[in-house]
């Protein structure tokens, strides 16, 4: 085998060993000693690979993890982009781990491996590196991933008798906290609905839609529910220009909390939103953290006016609001988040105990999205000590 042909396969075995977790849990053969194993494995390949390996792993990476980005594409009538923002963000994570490459010192490539954790391209978060111990034996924090590092590191530094000592301090590493579930003392039913997005915003299905809807809220009512949570723009229209469903869930929010996403317009601007109904009146939350180059495109206003105009019709036009909103429930104070928002750090910060999540990943399946979204929502709801209620569409609601 010749050297090119190692520096190849070292690439991939790394791409592999660090995506594997996702794809554990896609098939439900999530195993904590496993993923522990290849989580260390993947982090050490990266110190002590050859350069040219790095830029193979970075790349394979980036389809591993994000291949379905593009899928969302066919809906803006522009599905000949799939292929090519697939490929786009296998260089994207090629590039992220490029630094790596510059230095064949693990201690220099322990501390730029470090420092990439804290990097989020074009403002997309959803490779965290410590995301590989979500579901491992080692902790998700930072000061775990740097004593993960360290450890790997050492060996290379140190004379034959201590080489291996340093390894120790991967007990240090050791996640030893039990998540602690908070009690609620609310009966809450969270609706997955399964409505495919290239029917989701026809004339056809809107009235199929609202009937569905209000079927659930009904026998929510029935089943003695408190609150119902349905998912990221069930209504598929602007709510607040719809006064005769206002008014009917006015009329029900007597009876039970209606939570449930929908579109809003205000001073021509569009916003994505959470309605709140509960004792015949009702809250708004608007989405805070938009989805980059799906509610927004993070570049400057010359290029994003005509890739907005371009690629996506001039629907990644959204407004975010400056601050998170909190519903208060029976007494119960509920942060809300919106899909993409629900993978952000800054929908944690402050007082949360409880958040009501909801997101639409029928504009990405099928695929791993949901999975990896959940992996997400588990790697926040662990880190923050939160739990979350996450009412989707086609796939992905329940309690973490």
């Amino acid at each position: 085998m010749n050297k090119i042909t190692q520096h190849i396969l070292l690439g991939i075995l790394t791409a592999l060993l660090f995506s594997g977790f996702i794809y554990f849990e896609e098939y439900s053969l999530t195993n904590k000693f496993i993923n522990t194993l290849f989580g260390l494995s993947s982090l050490a390949l990266f110190l002590y690979i050859p350069k040219r390996s790095i830029f193979i792993a970075g790349f394979l990476i980036g389809l591993l993890w994000f291949y379905w980005i593009g899928y969302s594409f066919k809906y803006q009538d522009v599905g000949y982009m799939t292929p090519i923002v697939t490929l786009g963000f296998g260089f994207i994570y090629l590039l992220f781990f490029a630094p790596l490459a510059v230095t064949n010192k693990p201690y220099i490539r322990a501390i730029l491996l470090f420092s990439l954790s804290f990097f989020e391209p074009f403002d997309f978060n959803w490779l965290q590196i410590e995301l590989i111990f979500v579901d491992s034996y080692i902790g998700i924090f930072k000061y775990q991933l740097a004593l993960v590092l360290f450890a790997l590191t050492m060996p290379s530094l140190l004379k034959d008798k201590f080489k291996y000592t340093p390894l120790l301090a991967l007990l240090l590493a050791i996640n030893f906290t039990t998540p602690i579930k908070k009690e609620m003392p609310l009966k809450i039913k969270l609706v997955e609905t399964d409505i495919k997005q290239e029917y989701k915003w026809t004339r056809e299905a809107l009235r199929p839609t609202i009937n569905l809807i209000f079927k659930e809220i009904n026998n929510a009512i029935t089943q003695g529910y408190d609150v119902i949570v349905l998912p990221e723009s069930v209504f598929p229209l602007y709510m607040n220009r719809n006064k005769t469903i206002q008014n009917s869930l006015l009329k029900l929010s007597k009876d039970i909390t209606i939570i449930a996403g929908a579109l809003y317009r205000e001073d021509n601007l569009k916003y994505n939103v959470t309605y709140m109904f509960q004792d015949e009146k009702y809250q708004i939350a608007k989405k805070v953290t938009l989805v980059p180059f799906g509610e927004y495109i993070p570049l400057p206003s010359f290029a994003k006016d005509f890739i907005n105009e371009i690629f996506f019709s001039g629907s990644s036009d959204f407004i975010g609001a400056k601050e998170p909103t909190d519903f208060i429930i029976k007494g119960i104070k509920f942060r809300n988040a919106i899909c993409y928002e629900v993978t952000c750090q800054e929908i944690y910060e402050g007082d949360v105990n409880f958040i009501i999540a909801m997101s639409n990943n029928a504009w990405f399946t099928p695929s791993i999205e949901p999975t990896l979204q959940k992996l997400l929502m588990k790697f926040y709801a662990h880190k923050n000590g939160v739990t979350i209620y996450h009412s989707a569409n086609s796939i992905g609601t329940g309690v973490i």
